[in-house]
C-alpha cells in the first residue's frame, strides 16, 4: 500500500479522478442554482472559487503526471485550495448556526481582487444574490455548506496524504541516485 502511494503523485488517472470531482462538484452547484433556484451568497462563491482552483490545478499534473514541479504545483495548489475552503464552509456553518441574527449577515458583493473582479465579468456563474444567513436546502440534517465542510475536509486530507506521498517519491529518488 505504502509503494501505491507513494506513486500516486505520477499516475494520470489519480489527478483526472481528482480534477473531476471537483468539477462535477462546480457542475452540480450550478444545477442547484438554475435548477432548483437556489441562490449562492458570497460564501458560497468563494467556496465555489476554491473547488474550482482544485480542479483547475489537478489539471498540470493531469497532463504532465512525470513532471515533478507540475506534481508539486498541484498538490500545493490543491491542498491550499482545500484548507482555505474548508474554513469558509466552517465559517459559513458557523454563521448559519449562529443565534444572533446580527452576526448572520455576510457581504453583499464577492470580495474578489480589483484586476480580477469574477462576479463583474461572469455574473451568471460568480455573483452572489443570496444570503450566508439562509438554509434553503438540507440534505441528512446538514446545510449546504456542512457537506461541504466535509467534502473540503476529505480533499484536506488526501492533499495532505499526497504531500506525504510526493515527499516521500522525491526523497526516494534524490537518494536513489
Amino acid at each position: 500500500m505504502l509503494a501505491t502511494l507513494k506513486q500516486l503523485p505520477s499516475q494520470s488517472a489519480a489527478w483526472a479522478v481528482l480534477a473531476a470531482s471537483a468539477w462535477l462538484l462546480v457542475a452540480a452547484a450550478l444545477y442547484f442554482q438554475y435548477g432548483m433556484g437556489l441562490e449562492p451568497c458570497v460564501k458560497c462563491i468563494y467556496q465555489r472559487v476554491a473547488i474550482m482552483a482544485i480542479g483547475t490545478v489537478a489539471l498540470l499534473p493531469l497532463v504532465a503526471p512525470r513532471s515533478r514541479i507540475a506534481q508539486w504545483i498541484g498538490t500545493l495548489g490543491w491542498l491550499i485550495a482545500a484548507v482555505k475552503g474548508y474554513l469558509i464552509a466552517a465559517e459559513h456553518v458557523a454563521l448559519q448556526n449562529s443565534t444572533n441574527a446580527f452576526f448572520m449577515v455576510c457581504d453583499t458583493f464577492p470580495n474578489f481582487p480589483s484586476f480580477m473582479p469574477l462576479h463583474e465579468w461572469f455574473p451568471s456563474i460568480f455573483g452572489a444574490p443570496g444570503l450566508c444567513g439562509d438554509i434553503d436546502w438540507q440534505f441528512a440534517g446538514l446545510s449546504m455548506p456542512g457537506w461541504m465542510q466535509i467534502i473540503f475536509a476529505a480533499y484536506s486530507v488526501t492533499a495532505i496524504l499526497a504531500t506525504f506521498a510526493l515527499i516521500w517519491a522525491t526523497l526516494s529518488r534524490t537518494t536513489a541516485k
